[in-house]
């Protein structure tokens, strides 16, 4: 059954003897307003509004031996309340299962929902109680879910989005990298792709004169180019040295992507938009990305970005998963090739915690599983909330 609830969570009193099971689920829906309205290349070319808040679906799993995990997956502009109600729908397939088991969970789950399709919207809200189990897993161990999974290192080179949007005054954007630099982040990524190429050009070079030859620097053009731009600009941004030109095409553009990855010395990174591994796969197999940037809430959880991570790994790519730091840490941290993480303050309202910076890395915290709790300011902004019992 299912009971609305404003109580704090807390799990069920362990039973006498038997196996650990999942006894109840809280699933709430976050508004997280962003502190001004953001604008990238898709706001600027007219394809979407000012970006003004992140809904965030949270799940809390509780089981009948006492232990909790806790788990988010995200919507941007629209879907949250979708991704809400889907996850409402499948998450009581939980209740009675071994939270031990969850690969074979996650099966479930899409497949409970498999009528509406096994990506995007389906696989995004399954993502949240899918982060959960990994969480409380790891809790359950007393290790990071870092170290759980096997991790490569103990801190990631981190790079900041949050200060270069195209709705950042140039003044106001050089100095957010400066600041970011100066609080331990190691690269700079800036938007691009406004409908005037040459204004990029001109951002570009006033960071780079800024900031000096040896800092990192990223572009991300948000899929507003088509293939013949990309190419022509793609030329000229070849002399800033840029660590990668992020989405320079349609997401789903893999031979566009591979074609422009050919013929560019600059890497090029994409796959955040993407929310399978049927669709990594397709990407990888075309060698569209010398970077892959999965999201572990787009993509369905943990357990399918492990997935990903091996065909990634098996084909020798570099890594930067997208947002969502506070997950990707420790994901970036169990990859085998030296990986990037991407710095956005964003979701920190949400949690009492914070991850360290030094010296141009993210630190992998000690705290069991991803080291989070919800902050007060959670709860303030929750909006709808459901407790799923037995």
């Amino acid at each position: 059954m299912t009971t609305h609830s404003t109580q704090p969570f807390q799990p069920a009193p362990t039973p006498a003897g038997g196996t650990d099971r999942i006894d109840r689920i809280r699933l709430s829906l976050v508004r997280l307003p962003l502190k001004t309205a953001i604008s990238d290349a898709k706001v600027l070319t007219g394809r979407q509004k000012p970006l003004t808040e992140v809904a965030v679906l949270v799940a809390e799993i509780g089981t009948s031996d006492g232990h909790q995990g806790l788990g988010f997956s995200y919507s941007k502009r629209a879907g949250g309340p979708g991704l809400y109600a889907h996850a409402r729908e499948v998450a009581p397939e939980l209740i009675g299962e071994d939270p031990n088991d969850i690969a074979r969970l996650w099966t479930k789950l899409v497949w409970a929902g498999a009528s509406v399709g096994r990506s995007g919207l389906a696989t995004q809200a399954i993502a949240a109680t899918d982060i959960a189990l990994w969480d409380l897993k790891a809790k359950r161990a007393g290790l990071p879910l870092a170290k759980l999974l096997g991790a490569h290192r103990d801190a990631v080179r981190c790079y900041n989005t949050s200060g270069g949007f195209l709705s950042t005054p140039l003044d106001e954007l050089l100095d957010n990298a400066e600041q970011a630099l100066s609080r331990g982040i190691g690269g700079i990524k800036i938007k691009v792709g406004q409908p005037d190429a040459k204004a990029d050009l001109r951002r570009l070079a006033a960071v780079r004169e800024r900031l000096g030859d040896d800092v990192t620097l990223m572009v991300d053009a948000n899929q507003q180019w088509d293939r013949a731009t990309a190419r022509r600009i793609g030329r000229t941004l070849e002399q800033f040295n840029l660590e990668w030109i992020e989405e320079p095409l349609d997401a789903y553009d893999a031979q566009g992507h591979a074609a422009l990855a050919a013929s560019l010395d600059t890497p090029i990174a994409t796959g955040e938009m993407l929310t399978s591994v049927a669709e990594h796969w397709t990407l990888i197999q075309a060698g569209a990305a010398d970077f892959v940037q999965p999201d572990a809430p787009r993509v369905g959880g943990i357990t399918p970005f492990l997935r990903v991570a091996a065909l990634a790994d098996h084909a020798g790519l570099r890594m930067a998963p997208h947002f969502a730091m506070e997950i990707h840490l420790h994901l970036a941290a169990a990859y085998p090739h030296q990986p990037w993480v991407e710095h956005f303050e964003w979701l920190e309202p949400l949690w009492n915690e914070r991850l360290e910076l030094r010296d141009g890395h993210m630190l992998v915290p000690h705290r069991p599983g991803l080291g989070l709790s919800l902050s007060d300011f959670a709860a303030v902004h929750r909006i709808d909330g459901v407790e799923i019992t037995s």
